[in-house]
Parts: structure tokens; sequence; C-alpha cells
């Protein structure tokens, strides 16, 4: 029996309409169900063919699980060695190299010494910081976030460098990007699952978050191919199963503003029921086929470009 597993936390929607999907479909052997944990002994398997994860970058004992689950020949989706290794910044630089339009981005150290330092843990940083440099990189107005996290917490838009300090005062032991704002004609959040399935929504991150997928932008053909080359280029290289990619078009150029959401918003009252019906459905399949694809014994995770190329010693970008 190949078993597919969900873990989860307060989510609801998704993880039990995902079940309920692979499981209405009959496919003999596979099954669907949450993933239950009464114990984790190092290098025994877990008995789940697929892990769909949506809940350890919130639970450390789940990530430890999950790596051990991986190297004991689960297809965790998505890889937990890698996800524990991205963040934001890294995200944006590797953009930069790939030919991915990305907001002009520097990443700052926390307004507040991390514990258990001293400012003699800081003896390779200039203090201050070449501000002036920075801001005039960047550009005002602009907006400062965490490198790291998502849900739109912590995001500060700020008008000038006065704005600026103040605002960084309030980050405490947060390391923060600033980023240049990119005035937006149109915005969309991109569903990315296998490295190959695409669903472009339009999106207003400007409405209340209840009505954010609630947008009129129509794009060309040309345009929804190109931003969907961009969506796929970006996943390639950073090897998610499930992710989703946010593009604002300015002056008709997409640019990559947060494209590391290894647990995205699926839930159907944000999302919608068309968009809804679209991620249970292109999840399940794709559970499946990397569950009737197991190799046991084998490491049977997904690893991005970046990584592969780098282990081989290979150019990024052939």
């Amino acid at each position: 029996m190949n078993k597919i597993g969900i873990l989860f936390g307060k989510e609801r929607t998704f993880p039990e309409a995902f079940i309920e999907r692979v499981n209405s479909k009959n496919i003999d052997g596979i099954t669907a169900e949450p993933v239950y944990i009464d114990k984790v002994m190092q290098g025994e398997p877990c008995g789940y063919a697929v892990i769909i994860d949506r809940i350890s970058q919130d639970v450390p004992f789940y990530r430890a699980f999950l790596k051990n689950a991986a190297l004991t020949g689960t297809a965790v989706i998505n890889n937990p060695f890698w996800w524990s290794a991205d963040e934001k910044f890294f995200n944006n630089c590797l953009a930069t190299k790939i030919n991915v339009p990305v907001p002009k981005t520097v990443i700052l150290p926390s307004y507040d010494l991390p514990t258990d330092t001293t400012g003699d843990s800081f003896s390779n940083l200039a203090y201050p910081l070449d501000w002036e440099s920075i801001f005039n990189y960047i550009g005002f107005p602009a907006y400062m976030k965490p490198f790291a996290g998502g849900g739109w917490k912590n995001v500060y838009k700020l008008n000038d460098k006065e704005d600026f300090y103040a605002r960084h005062n309030e980050t405490g032991q947060l390391v923060m990007l600033l980023q240049e704002e990119i005035v937006f004609e149109e915005y969309y959040r991109c569903y990315c699952i296998g490295g190959k399935h695409v669903r472009i929504m339009p999106y207003e991150p400007r409405n209340p978050h209840h009505l954010r997928y609630v947008a009129g932008f129509t794009p060309s053909a040309e345009k929804l191919k190109e931003m969907e080359d961009i969506v796929l280029r970006i996943n390639k290289y950073l090897g998610y199963d499930f992710n989703t990619v946010e593009l604002a078009l300015r002056d008709g150029v997409p640019y990559a503003i947060d494209f590391c959401n290894p647990a995205p918003d699926a839930d159907r009252n944000s999302v919608g029921e068309e968009n809804f019906a679209w991620v249970v459905e292109t999840a399940a399949d794709y559970a499946i086929e990397k569950a009737q694809s197991n190799e046991e014994g084998k490491d049977n995770l997904t690893w991005g470009e970046y990584v592969k190329r780098s282990a081989d010693k290979q150019t990024l970008i052939s």
C-alpha cells in the first residue's frame, strides 16, 4: 500500500478536500490520510510513500520528523532540507542570476542584538552601515519585510529615511529586507505544483485579505506564457514541488515579488472555489504520481537545479 499523508495544523479545508479527492479516485494501492505520529525512531521509516507538508515551518519537531522520513524514502513535498536552507533574500539573489526581474533588495542586520550575542559578536560589521548608498540604491517609497516568514506579517511601507529609522527600531531581532517599491498595473499570484503545473490567478494585494483574489486583470495569451515561463524557471531552480510566485507587472514587465511560499494559502474561503478546486485536483494527481514512482531505498525528494548544478560543478545557466 502506497500511503499518502498530509501534515497540517489549524488548516482544514485543503487537507480534508485533498484526502477526500485522492481516496475518491479509487486507485489500486493508493490511499490518503492525515499523518499520524506516535513515535519517531532514528533511521526508521514512517510508513508513508508521500507526505505533503503544510506546517513544519512552524513546528521544528515536524521538520526533524520529515527529514528522517525523507532519509528513509518518503517523498516529502516540499524537500525539508532545502526548505530549511532557503529564505527570501537568497531567492532574490538567485533570481538575478537566472534572468528573472526582481525589485532592488538589500538585507539588513537586526536592530536588536540576537540573543546570547554582544557588540563584540559583530566585529566584521560596519557601524553605522552605509545608509546613504543603501537608500540611493533602493529609493523611496520602499518596503521593509522579514527575510524569512510570510503572511504579510511585519511588512512596512516606508516613505523616506526618517520613516525607515523609526520603523526599523520596531523590528527587534528580525532580520529585514529593504526593497524597492514596484508600482504595478497588474498583480498575479501563481501556484506551481510538481514543477510543471501552473495556475495564474489575478490578485490585488491592496484589497482586504478576503477580497484579494477579486481582481479584474485580463492578461493576453502572450503575457500569460511569459509569466508561466518565469514561474516554472523559478521553481525549477529552487526545487519546490508546491509553491506560489507573486508577480507584479510594471510597464508590462513581470517582477517576481515573493516566491518563497512552500506552504502557500490554499484555503477555500480565501482563494475562491475555482482556484481551490484546481489546487486540490492538481495536488492530488501529483501526490499520486509521486507515490506510484516512489523507489524503495532511494532518495525520492525533488532537488532544484541550483543544488544539482552546484554539486556537479556546472554553470548555473547552460
